[in-house]
């Protein structure tokens, strides 16, 4: 990925929070007849430090899971919140016109090898900690103990577990910080009146989030 200086993410933490917020990831591997890329929902741990690992599944139809090469890295692309900047909203147009559009993003890119997990109850487990992830802000969280067992045991059969310890991670937040300051404020405003709340958000905080 192409990494400008003032666009690096360098904090970990941050990262893993995007891709705690932001789940569905496009997972590209590298297959027989040539790249793949499959968005697939990725439950990250922490553990092993410092990078952590994910953990996923997928249908048992999908070549993915056979289809592959384990001595050739994967990618896993998390995308953030992201917006289009119009350049009627830099302060700067009045004084010299020298503006442009841009988009603004942020992004975490991991990278390690696929392992491939056929094992029931390492399913079960990884089902309930994606689950319960996503299900935790809801007033009445459903669990995956709340459907019939026979029901889980057939989906259960139907899929197959993936895993991927982090070896690289790498983040971009590109948020207007090349900009100086008079346009980042008329680009956050310009964002808040377009309900863009978010890339607002990150914009004034300079791109570095909070560990």
């Amino acid at each position: 990925m192409y990494q400008p200086t003032q666009f690096v993410q360098p904090s970990i933490a941050v990262m893993h929070e995007l891709m705690r917020q932001r789940p569905l990831a496009t997972l590209v591997t590298l297959a027989s007849d040539g790249l793949n890329a499959n968005l697939i929902p990725l439950h990250l741990s922490d553990a092993p430090t410092p990078f952590g690992t994910l953990r996923g599944h997928v249908a048992r139809a999908n070549p993915l899971w056979t289809d592959i090469n384990p001595a050739v890295e994967v990618l896993a692309v998390f995308h953030g919140p992201d917006a289009y900047i119009s350049p009627s909203w830099y302060a700067t147009k009045q004084d010299t016109g020298r503006v442009v559009p841009t988009w603004n993003y942020t992004v975490v890119q991991a990278y390690g090898h696929l392992q491939v997990i056929d094992d029931a109850q390492w399913l079960r487990a990884q089902l309930a900690a994606l689950t319960d992830h996503n299900e935790a802000g809801f007033a009445e969280p459903w669990a995956v103990a709340d459907a019939p067992p026979e029901f889980t045991e057939q989906l259960l059969a139907a899929i197959v577990g993936i895993e991927l310890v982090i070896t690289r991670l790498s983040g971009k937040w590109k948020v207007s910080q090349n900009q100086p300051a008079v346009n980042q404020a008329s680009v956050m405003a310009g964002l808040q009146g377009t309900g863009q709340m978010a890339m607002a958000d990150l914009v004034a905080a300079g791109g570095k989030g909070a560990d």
